[in-house]
C-alpha cells in the first residue's frame, strides 16, 4: 500500500511592494514542496483572508500602509496556533526584526535573498529550524533578561508593559539531554541536525522537547529558550 502524501504548507504572503511581493510569489511557486495559498498588500486583506482560511506558513513585511505587520502575525498566531510566521526584512532592520519575534515570529526572511533561499528557509524552519542569525539571538536573550519591555513596529503603538511571569522554586530541573538538546536549539539547530549529533531518532528528540517545554511551562522553542535563561538553566 502506497505512503499518503501529506499536503505540502500553505504559505500566505502579506507585501505591499508589486514588484517584492512577485519576487515571493515565485519564490514559493518554484518550489514543489510549498504552496502558494494567497498574496496581499495591506493588512486588512490579509486580516479578511486570515478569518476564512487556514495557512502553514505567513511572510509578511511589518511597514504596510494600513498598519503594521505584527497585527497580521498576532491575528495569524491567534486564530490558528499552528502557523509558522517569518518575517520579510531589510539588512539593518534589526528593531522591527525583534518587535516581531516578540510578536510571534519565528524568523526572518532578507527582501535581497535568492529565490532557492527563500524556499529553503521556509522548509527548514519547517523542520524545526529558527532562521535568526546570532546576533539577533543574542540581543532577545539580552533584552528578555533586562526586564519586560517591547518594540513597536512603524505604524503601531508600543503594548503596554507587563510584569515578567515567575518560577516556583520546585520548578523540575532538566535532564542532562533535555538541556542538551534545549543548548542546541539555542544555537539555532534543526530537529534533525540535533538528532544527528545526539545520535537518536527525530522522534526522540521532539519527546525530549516535548518534556522540557512542559517543565519550563512553554509552548515554543524562543520561549524555551527565553525562559531557560532566565532561571539561570542557560548561560547567556
Amino acid at each position: 500500500m502506497m505512503a499518503e502524501l501529506l499536503p505540502s504548507p500553505r504559505v500566505l504572503i502579506v507585501e505591499d511592494d508589486p514588484l517584492t511581493r512577485e519576487f515571493f510569489e515565485q519564490s514559493v511557486l518554484g518550489c514543489t514542496a510549498l504552496t502558494l495559498a494567497a498574496s496581499v498588500g495591506s493588512v486588512q486583506a490579509a486580516l479578511d483572508w486570515l478569518a476564512q482560511h487556514t495557512l502553514d506558513v505567513l511572510l509578511t513585511d511589518l511597514g504596510l500602509p494600513d498598519g503594521s505587520g505584527l497585527a497580521v502575525i498576532r491575528q495569524a498566531r491567534r486564530l490558528h496556533p499552528s502557523c509558522e510566521p517569518l518575517v520579510i526584512s531589510m539588512f539593518g532592520d534589526d528593531d522591527n526584526v525583534l518587535a516581531s519575534i516578540e510578536a510571534g515570529a519565528l524568523g526572518y526572511i532578507h527582501k535581497d535573498s535568492a529565490m532557492d533561499d527563500v524556499a529553503r528557509t521556509i522548509l527548514d524552519m519547517r523542520a524545526g529550524a529558527s532562521p535568526i542569525s546570532p546576533m539577533i539571538a543574542r540581543r532577545l536573550l539580552t533584552r528578555f533578561q533586562d526586564g519586560p519591555r517591547s518594540v513597536a513596529a512603524p505604524g503601531e503603538a508600543a503594548p503596554v508593559l507587563t510584569e515578567p511571569s515567575t518560577k516556583l522554586p520546585g520548578t523540575p530541573p532538566l535532564s542532562p539531554r533535555e538541556h542538551e538538546v534545549l543548548t542546541l536549539i539555542a544555537r539555532g539547530y534543526s530537529y534533525a541536525e540535533i538528532a544527528r549529533l545526539q545520535a537518536v531518532s527525530v522522534h526522540t528528540v521532539q519527546s525530549h522537547i516535548k518534556k522540557l517545554y512542559n517543565k519550563l511551562s512553554v509552548s515554543s522553542k524562543t520561549e524555551a529558550v527565553f525562559e531557560a535563561t532566565r532561571l539561570g538553566i542557560l548561560e547567556r
